[in-house]
């Protein structure tokens, strides 16, 4: 019995102190508790600014993959020439066979046909048909009106145009780097959220 009063008697001391000690621990405990709903409210705060930049990086991911979906040959002849670019009648597919693919201009006394039975298909690659406006043209060789243009064009919106005093025209627009196409279409989409 003296053996079984020592061990008795030697845990009372420690669950005195256990005792004594838990309302202590149980403060540090709010303590840390409080700090941490703290920290978890100024990232609630800050969260928007984050979120916002996480979903403009998100919407840009996504308009890149449609661009890159959206691609199409643009291939025609250039109608226009603007400080931003080029109004093209595209749907040349002869511009796409040697020896006019080997650069992006030919020369506006080239003899082409344009054949009027080609559909533009909903596929990247495919054949641009119809007028469009192509932005972000490589500088060299110069372009002039009537030269044919064959390059990969990205979709970047519309574009309004005036082809004579007096009359504009709305088209769309390409462009011919992938990065100008996400910007301009992000831009696109800034504005029509912005009130």
């Amino acid at each position: 019995m003296s053996g079984s009063r020592a061990t008795s008697s030697g845990l009372a001391p420690t669950l005195l102190a256990l005792l004594l000690l838990a309302p202590a621990l149980s403060c540090v405990a709010q303590t840390q508790t409080n700090a941490a709903n703290t920290n978890t409210n100024r990232a609630a705060v800050a969260a928007p600014s984050t979120t916002n930049t996480v979903s403009a990086d998100v919407l840009a991911e996504r308009l890149r993959t449609e661009c890159v979906q959206g691609r199409r040959y643009v291939c025609g002849r250039v109608l226009q020439i603007l400080p931003d670019g080029l109004v093209i009648d595209s749907g040349y597919t002869e511009l796409l066979n040697p020896p006019l693919n080997q650069t992006w201009v030919s020369p506006g006394t080239v003899t082409l046909k344009r054949d009027p039975n080609v559909l533009e298909l909903n596929a990247p690659d495919a054949v641009c048909i119809g007028p469009v406006f192509l932005t972000d043209i490589p500088k060299r060789p110069k372009v002039k009106q009537y030269d044919y243009v064959v390059i990969h064009g990205y979709p970047a919106g519309q574009i309004t145009y005036a082809p004579v005093p007096g009359i504009t025209k709305t088209v769309r627009r390409f462009s011919a780097g992938l990065e100008t196409a996400v910007r301009l279409n992000l831009e696109a989409a800034t504005a029509r959220k912005s009130p």
